[in-house]
């Protein structure tokens, strides 16, 4: 297996899945995770523009949003821990969005999964 292979393309090839529910499991996680720029700005924290100046400096010093964010005066340390929380509360991981939009079942991605992992493990050994 090349270890480039995603695990949704390994499901494929496996025709557990397919491309369309790749997709489709693709976009209900990119819903479902949001960055912690949109939660605060849903919150009333900060402004769009303000998000957008934070990218932009974030691109040249390539610190993470939070950093810029509080560095610029923007947020607080406490409104980043709060934000990194919820979004990790709320995180859908690429196999859970499979489930949810029922492509597979819980048991056949967990089996699946198992297998993924062991095969990317023995390429990385050998």
């Amino acid at each position: 297996m090349n270890k480039s292979v995603k695990f949704g393309h390994y499901l494929a090839d496996k025709k557990l899945i397919t491309s369309q529910d790749i997709l489709e499991a693709r976009f209900v996680q990119k819903k479902n995770n949001r960055l912690i720029g949109e939660i605060a700005v849903e919150k009333g924290w900060i402004t769009e523009e303000n998000v957008q100046r934070i990218l932009v400096v974030q691109e040249e010093t390539l610190e993470k949003f939070g950093d810029t964010a509080v560095k610029m005066n923007l947020l607080t340390e406490n409104q980043i821990e709060q934000l990194l929380k919820e979004q990790q509360d709320s995180y859908m991981f690429f196999g859970e969005a499979l489930v949810k939009i029922g492509a597979i079942s819980n048991e056949d991605l967990i089996k699946n999964l198992k297998e993924f992992n062991k095969l990317k493990l023995e390429e990385d050994n050998s």
